[in-house]
């Protein structure tokens, strides 16, 4: 690899502020601000709006998308269209 490229790989301290959780996790992302941890040792520190800890998805409280009518609705505007009978 070429020297002096490469951006700098450091443990950073990401605050998912709706969910007011904290996640430390490595990363490149370059920021001026930081934040005492809980191990007594300073990093840099980022804010996120949203995380696996905010996001629908993950927590469980996505809505549920009606698939069975997304799979009439197909049918009723191409019919049964690629089925062999």
């Amino acid at each position: 690899m070429k020297a002096s490229i490469h951006p700098n790989y450091r443990t950073v301290v990401f605050h998912d502020t709706s969910a007011d959780q904290y996640f430390l996790i490595g990363s490149t992302l370059q920021t001026d601000r930081t934040i005492e941890w809980k191990d007594g040792n300073t990093y840099p520190y980022a804010t996120l709006d949203v995380s696996s800890a905010s996001h629908p998805f993950f927590t469980g409280k996505q809505r549920v998308v009606d698939k069975e009518g997304r799979v009439a609705n197909f049918n009723r505007r191409f019919g049964n269209f690629g089925k062999k009978s």
